[in-house]
């Protein structure tokens, strides 16, 4: 594991900030529902460590961290919370139309696997308060994650999210190299199209799959946000160790 920075090159808000802290960890022949378990006892038992109790308030609203927390598929929560009905979920061309009515920019180049994404992002997202993991996603959208054994679609990835924000990504790693070198193929077609936050081929990761990995699991905890919901915070500047933009007063 290791606690670490990372940059990314985009935009600042009160939930983003390009210079941020994670915490990274493998962990060799597990999958990502043992990830899931030992983040739910990680993050409570920080909570019981700075808070004490199992619930705190943030920014006026009630977060129970009372386990087990749910596990909701993204499909299941595109029409449970995000109120889309099974037909149009079923049906690409009316999911693109839904998202144009609500105003979520889908690229001509973005599959079915990215039009789900962000209508969860937009319907679903600000409504997750208490812990709440969402699972199964695509697997267009998850270029480095194991396919799901049942339903090749799906890859066995969650997020969680805590007060409507998301504060981990976890998965069972793809160790297959022959699948992961076709996803890093459709990456590079992604980023030739446009998209910037696509994945660039990595010849020297394939060369290892080719050798070997064995079954695992790896996640990547946001630190700053965690303290966000820890500190009842509005904003990640708030948190951020060595903020670059504070101003002077």
């Amino acid at each position: 594991y290791e606690l670490n920075r990372n940059f990314r090159n985009e935009g600042i808000s009160t939930e983003h900030n390009p210079e941020f802290t994670m915490l990274e960890f493998y962990w060799a022949y597990a999958t990502y529902r043992d990830l899931m378990e030992l983040t739910e006892k990680l993050i409570l038992f920080i909570l019981d460590k700075i808070v004490g109790t199992a619930s705190l308030e943030y920014q006026g609203s009630m977060v129970d961290f009372t386990a087990p927390w749910p596990r909701i598929a993204l499909m299941d929560s595109l029409r449970d919370i995000g109120g889309i009905e099974e037909e149009v979920l079923l049906d690409e061309q009316k999911l693109r139309n839904l998202a144009h009515a609500k105003g979520v920019e889908i690229e001509e180049r973005e599959g079915i696997g990215y039009v789900l994404t962000k209508l969860f992002d937009h319907l679903v997202e600000p409504r997750l308060i208490r812990p709440t993991y969402i699972v199964d996603y695509p697997v267009e959208t998850s270029p480095l994650s194991r396919r799901n054994e049942q339903n090749p679609e799906i890859a066995e990835r969650f997020e969680l999210f805590i007060a409507g924000k998301e504060i981990a990504n976890g998965f069972s790693e793809l160790n297959d190299p022959d699948d992961q070198r076709d996803r890093f193929l459709k990456q590079v077609a992604l980023r030739d199209a446009g998209d910037e936050e696509a994945l660039f081929m990595d010849e020297d990761y394939l060369r290892a799959l080719e050798y070997g990995l064995p079954p695992t699991a790896g996640e990547g905890i946001g630190v700053d946000r965690l303290a966000m919901v820890l500190t009842d915070s509005p904003s990640i500047r708030d948190v951020i160790l060595f903020p670059h933009m504070r101003k002077k007063e």
